[in-house]
């Protein structure tokens, strides 16, 4: 048995932070009903579009193993089928601009009215305060969340990172409190709000930064690189390049072909139970007794040179030959992966990690998958939903409608279809 199957939720997400969210809860076997508008549909699926007349890599890759109802909720019948749907749904989850689903007539008073046991989850940009009303993107949560200021280079401006962590971050942490509030639910019989702001996922995941600037009201922040070129600090926490956000110093460093390979890098932590191995990798025994290595806090300052030292070492091999020696001695490292090295990784295929995935009119592709394994409830991903495609089996199956309603409904126009759709093409 699937570990949430039983639970539908009521999908009103689009772009990537909410869908993020429902998608996860449909891997783990949630029954996710994602309601689109008719004709267009979720703005992703015609963004960065790479095949003609193709969902984009964008909404596939947000939306698998949903179902897709097209609803115009300005009609009144479509409003209508969505109360029907709020009635028998176990969640609501949006991510609309602030007040839209007030505007709507969704509100959480309404809602709770009409099913006590819903629960309503919502993604923001910011929580209560001056920006509540602002609307939020990826990089503008990143840099109100704290992880700007600390990404980058200390001579540098402020940088982004690759990594989602505004909205698939932020998506995260909602399926997490979602989940919550269904266990509550099971005692409580009652459905609550599940707000998730994307600024505190952000600083959620930035926390070591705020540690730093703590500490860093009781003097200079050791660990980092400009300590140890005498570089005074600020009164905030600075950017520390590729310096660990841990106890323990690391770095990024060049292995062999980095002069052609912008990937051909290694990240090496000087670990203080493997200081001696280290010494012993790199040719510089001596560097075990020696008084100004042989103790973290005499380290500290030397950490450029040390490093320097320790690359000079990493780039006679190449990552993975690095990786091979370095692993046997228990030395904290990993490679620098490409994304081509990524999807080519046949263990990543076999864990699920990376998923193929074949679609009806984009063909085959690769996603991620589940991140998160149970042992006893496996996840199968399946292929996004085509707009609509599954507008009459739900208005039949879940709401059960009979044949003269949902003629009503389509004729009325509130699913942008006049009969029921055909599913021939996408099975």
């Amino acid at each position: 048995m699937k570990a949430l199957e039983g639970v539908r939720i009521l999908d009103f997400t689009h772009v990537q932070s909410g869908p993020t969210c429902t998608q996860l809860l449909a891997w783990f076997g949630a029954d996710v009903i994602k309601v689109e508008r008719p004709g267009t549909g979720d703005i992703t699926r015609g963004q960065l579009c790479d095949v003609p007349e193709a969902d984009s890599l964008y909404f596939t890759m947000l939306n698998h193993n949903k179902r897709s109802i097209t609803l115009d909720t300005k009609n009144p019948q479509g409003m209508e089928v969505l109360w029907e749907m709020a009635k028998v749904c176990d969640v609501l989850v949006e991510n609309f601009a602030p007040g839209v689903l007030d505007r709507m007539g969704f509100s959480w008073e309404r809602l709770h009215e009409v099913n006590p046991r819903l629960i309503v989850a919502s993604v923001k940009g910011f929580g209560p305060g001056p920006y509540a009303d602002c609307k939020v993107y990826e990089n503008v949560a990143q840099c109100a969340g704290g992880s700007a200021s600390t990404t980058g280079f200390r001579d540098g401006p402020p940088l982004v990172t690759g990594a989602q962590i505004g909205d698939s971050g932020t998506g995260l942490h909602l399926a997490l409190g979602i989940v919550t509030a269904l266990f509550h639910r099971t005692t409580s019989g009652l459905g609550q709000k599940v707000d998730c702001a994307m600024q505190d996922g952000v600083l959620n995941l930035c926390r070591i930064k705020l540690r730093d600037q703590q500490r860093l009201e009781h003097g200079p922040l050791k660990e980092y690189s400009q300590f140890g070129e005498g570089i005074p600090f600020g009164k905030a926490v600075p950017r520390a390049g590729n310096d660990s956000g841990g106890g323990q110093p690391g770095r990024i460093l060049k292995c062999k072909g980095w002069e052609t390979d912008p990937d051909a890098y290694i990240y090496f932590i000087t670990q203080t139970p493997v200081w001696g191995a280290i010494c012993d990798v790199i040719g510089e025994p001596g560097w075990k007794t020696d008084p100004d290595y042989a103790k973290p806090a005499a380290r500290l300052p030397r950490l450029n040179e040390i490093f320097g030292r320790i690359e000079q070492w990493t780039m006679t091999m190449t990552k993975f030959e690095a990786m091979d020696i370095l692993n046997i001695y228990h030395i904290p490292c990993g490679p620098i992966l490409s994304m081509k090295e990524i999807a080519e990784e046949t263990s990543l295929r076999e864990t699920g990690t990376v998923v193929e995935v074949d679609h009806p009119t984009r063909g085959k592709y690769l996603s991620v998958g589940n991140p998160i394994k149970l042992s006893a409830s496996p996840t199968e991903v399946t292929r996004s939903p085509l707009l609509g495609e599954h507008t009459d089996e739900i208005l039949r199956d879940v709401l059960k409608f009979d044949d003269s309603r949902i003629a009503a409904i389509m004729a009325s126009g509130a699913t942008g279809a006049t009969e029921a759709p055909s599913r021939v093409a996408a099975e």
